[in-house]
């Protein structure tokens, strides 16, 4: 069993084969500090590997997901201790290095947002692989409002939302409510309250864990291969992985359950 990390900013909580990452700093909405980011970064590589770990979940104390990033912070740290371009840069960085890890996260990354998820606490959202809202949870990207550009999160903003609207809520900071977000292709499901998000968890929960862990990352790793490589290297990486799974312990248990109508090895048992 994988040793988590000791934390102050977040919250752990294990059961079986799911981890549940609460963000724990409801006083300032869950804002995302320098600390927060280096725990959270922290958490994710000391699970990356672990293949017992089959999904990951992500939400907010005291009823709301994420405000973005800790503008006290902005003002103190970076406009005042560093006021170094090379060194905001790299803290910025940071943060762009933890949502390339939490989109390329072997395991089912869900992302359930209640109350609001703004700037970077919005951008952070897109790098799930399943995200679920309530209806009345408030999104924007405001960074545009303070002088400042939605950076590190415009790469995954633009792939969630597409080009198109990416443009529209980055450059207006419009703001939008989860029963809109669905529409908007943020939210795969929309529910109306705390209760319901931990619903549609049960269920993907329930669906994860009838998948083959190292299928599960596998396939993670061609989807998210598409649009960067070309035809030939996909086509080269999509048989590699198909061949590897085949040809694995996984692959010989889960056609041999389907023959032998059971189910695999992996499937917990209720």
């Amino acid at each position: 069993m994988t040793d988590l990390p000791d934390t102050q900013f977040i919250e752990l909580d294990r059961d079986g084969g799911w981890l549940t990452i609460w963000l724990n700093r409801p006083e300032v909405r869950n804002a995302l500090s320098n600390e927060m980011i280096a725990e959270l970064t922290a958490v994710l590589a000391a699970v990356r590997d672990n293949r017992e770990i089959r999904g990951i979940t992500l939400r907010g104390r005291g009823g709301v997901f994420c405000a973005g990033g800790d503008l006290k912070a902005f003002q103190s740290v970076f406009q005042g201790e560093m006021h170094n371009e090379t060194d905001v840069a790299a803290a910025n960085r940071k943060a762009g290095e933890l949502f390339v890890v939490l989109e390329t996260m072997p395991q089912v990354v869900v992302m359930l947002i209640e109350g609001a998820a703004m700037a970077g606490g919005l951008g952070m959202a897109c790098t799930g692989d399943v995200v679920a809202v309530t209806k009345d949870a408030k999104f924007a990207l405001t960074e545009t409002t303070l002088g400042i550009p939605p950076a590190q999160i415009a790469p995954f903003v633009v792939r969630r939302f597409g080009l198109k609207t990416a443009r529209r809520l980055m450059l207006t900071a419009a703001r939008f409510t989860g029963a809109e977000a669905q529409q908007f292709g943020l939210a795969d499901f929309v529910v109306d309250d705390a209760a319901g998000l931990d619903e549609v968890e049960l269920t993907i929960r329930k669906g994860v864990l009838r998948c083959a862990p190292g299928a599960n990352a596998v396939t993670k790793d061609i989807v998210l291969s598409v649009e960067r490589l070309g035809r030939e290297e996909m086509l080269d990486k999509a048989a590699s992985g198909f061949a590897g799974c085949m040809l694995s312990e996984e692959g010989l248990e889960g056609i041999a359950a389907f023959f032998e109508k059971r189910n695999a090895r992996w499937v917990p048992t209720e």
